[in-house]
């Protein structure tokens, strides 16, 4: 069976605007000015705690404080303007059609991916094949959060069949450590770095002449 793995922020989803409310609710709680949602970007893609030390350099000594802040305000604004990218749907609901495994390997927290999957009505797709940020002793880049997820579809090894979907250049050498195809998608608000992708995509659609 082929597997298709999708990071969420920027691939899935559209949640800039939602995380960059939350992080600027945090640094006003803390007396501190706003920051322009393109600087605030830059610092997704390894996790809550990675974005928040580097957006809120002036109290990066204390994550857990920043986190517990910042997760009251993400908890309330999670959903305001967070929606799917065209033709992710549509492309998810043909995947399954051709009989592909589908997984989430994001690094976005747990509470947040699945009550955003849920909202927005794709849940289903993936079953219990979501590995969040907090599910895996470690993060992309690493392989084992994607090898983790492939475990909860019941599939004991992935290779050149397989795919890694996402927007950032930790999706990308993530798939290619866990020995799958990488997808990049031009779309999301990641970033590439010096990485390579197998196939860049200009729209999700674009997915299913290669899976």
């Amino acid at each position: 069976m082929r597997c298709c793995f999708f990071d969420m922020d920027g691939t899935l989803v559209d949640s800039r605007f939602d995380l960059c409310s939350a992080v600027n609710h945090t640094r006003r709680d803390l007396l501190l000015a706003e920051l322009p949602v393109d600087e605030i970007l830059r610092n997704v893609g390894l996790g809550a705690r990675h974005l928040l030390v580097n957006s809120i350099p002036e109290l990066s000594g204390d994550p857990d404080g920043l986190w517990k802040i910042f997760r009251s305000h993400y908890e309330e604004h999670m959903l305001d303007t967070v929606a799917l990218y065209p033709g992710v749907g549509e492309t998810l609901e043909e995947l399954s059609r051709r009989g592909v495994l589908l997984g989430v390997n994001t690094a976005k927290p747990s509470f947040a991916t699945h009550t955003i999957l849920e909202r927005l009505g794709v849940a289903g797709f993936f079953g219990d094949a979501v590995i969040a940020g907090g599910d895996c002793d470690e993060m992309k880049p690493s392989a084992k959060p994607l090898l983790a997820c492939a475990a909860r579809l019941g599939v004991d090894s992935v290779g050149e069949d397989d795919w890694m979907v996402g927007d950032n250049w930790t999706d990308v050498e993530c798939g290619r450590n866990a020995g799958v195809k990488t997808a990049y998608c031009d779309f999301g608000f990641g970033t590439m770095r010096s990485s390579a992708a197998h196939v860049r995509l200009s729209k999700m659609k674009d997915l299913l002449a290669y899976v």
